[in-house]
């Protein structure tokens, strides 16, 4: 036997709707902020790895050639061979092309170093000198080397 009546309609009232969106608003506020921050560290992360990279290369070149490049001569000198003094006398290439940081900037190398016999750093998201939070400087003194 079949019962034949009305169905009955179930939606949602806007008060539930309401506390659904309410959640999500939530949700959002709470998760936004940590998902925002991802970028900025792992463009940190790869200025530290760009930077013991590159003093690897620094390294190796004192190797052959008995000295770090002068200022002068900066990190072009392990991408194309100097030709100003001090020339190197067993220069390789070293990189392939000079590095700039994951911000667009590009390195930069003291000879001597303020922190160190050599810095190799990045002014951080700014590209300027100090800051605080992403606009650091990541140098590489900071390295455990």
């Amino acid at each position: 036997m079949k019962v034949h009546g009305s169905a009955v309609q179930r939606g949602f009232t806007l008060i539930e709707i309401m506390v659904v969106i309410v959640i999500l608003g939530v949700l959002a506020a709470l998760i936004v902020p940590r998902i925002m921050s991802k970028p900025d560290e792992a463009r940190a992360t790869a200025a530290r790895f760009d930077i013991a990279n590159i003093m690897q290369a620094l390294d190796t070149y004192r190797l052959d050639n008995l000295r770090y490049p002068s200022a002068e001569q900066g990190l072009q000198a392990l991408v194309t061979m100097p030709t100003m003094a001090p020339e190197p006398a067993n220069w390789k290439q070293y990189l392939k092309a000079t590095p700039m940081d994951p911000w667009g900037h590009a390195y930069q190398y003291l000879n001597p170093g303020l922190k160190g016999e050599i810095d190799v750093f990045s002014f951080g998201a700014d590209g300027r000198p100090g800051g605080e939070g992403v606009d650091a400087d990541i140098g590489s003194w900071q390295l455990n080397r």
